[in-house]
């Protein structure tokens, strides 16, 4: 299968095999441009279209290695064409959410050497967390509106494949608390001049499209665990 948001999040349609339907409702692409629900980010909707006939998806999920759509309704069988047409307005929050996240987790990083113990994209919030000692609100807004000055500077954001060797050899590429994920490429977003992170999830082509983060509250969760919520909205 392969994953046309991973060289492409701004792909709001394409056309499609049906592979596999299993239970009648949970269908399997030779392609698709729905992200799956995976590392924080929420799933795709939208639907698939068969002949003139919608057949919406509900889920989208990564089993055995595979991109399942759940659909709201049953009639597909292998071997048929589709036309695939996301909830653009929905994918575009999330990317903007999900690279804002970048950016603070940089901005914390470079700060306080900080690790990302967590994070959740959402529609009307998002958090993420960090392994910092001290828990300072002030300081948290303050990082918060370091991160907005660099969105107003509009840096360019890339993504691109490459070896997990190389990968490897990339100082502080991983702000998760955890290793690189074990596969054979490992996809790199870097926003220009200040971050560079392994991802494989969906981000704006630069840091303009965002508009503006609010912090909405922080959280001491426990020893060492700091949770900020923020939200993206248009600009001023």
């Amino acid at each position: 299968m392969r994953e046309l948001y991973i060289t492409d999040g701004y792909l709001k349609s394409f056309e499609a095999t049906v592979e596999e339907v299993t239970g009648d409702k949970f269908v399997v692409l030779d392609k698709t441009a729905f992200y799956p629900n995976s590392g924080g980010q929420p799933h795709d909707v939208g639907v698939l279209v068969r002949d003139g006939e919608d057949f919406p998806v509900v889920y989208a999920g990564l089993f055995g290695g595979k991109i399942s759509h759940e659909l709201g309704k049953t009639g597909l069988v292998a071997g048929q064409e589709v036309t695939g047409t996301i909830d653009w307005d929905r994918r575009y929050l999330f990317m903007r959410s999900h690279t804002a996240c970048h950016l603070l987790s940089a901005v914390i990083f470079r700060e306080t050497g900080a690790m990302i113990t967590g994070n959740q994209i959402g529609e009307e919030r998002s958090r993420v967390d960090f392994s910092l000692e001290e828990f300072d609100r002030s300081r948290l807004a303050e990082y918060v509106d370091e991160v907005n000055g660099i969105i107003k500077e509009d840096r360019a954001v890339r993504t691109s494949l490459v070896s997990r060797e190389e990968a490897m050899e990339i100082p502080d590429l991983v702000r998760l608390a955890k290793s690189v994920p074990d596969r054979e490429e490992i996809r790199i977003v870097e926003v220009e001049g200040v971050d560079l992170q392994a991802c494989g999830g969906t981000h704006v082509g630069r840091t303009g499209e965002i508009g503006k983060v609010k912090m909405l509250k922080a959280e001491n969760k426990g020893k060492s665990n700091r949770r900020v919520y923020f939200a993206v909205s248009e600009g001023d």
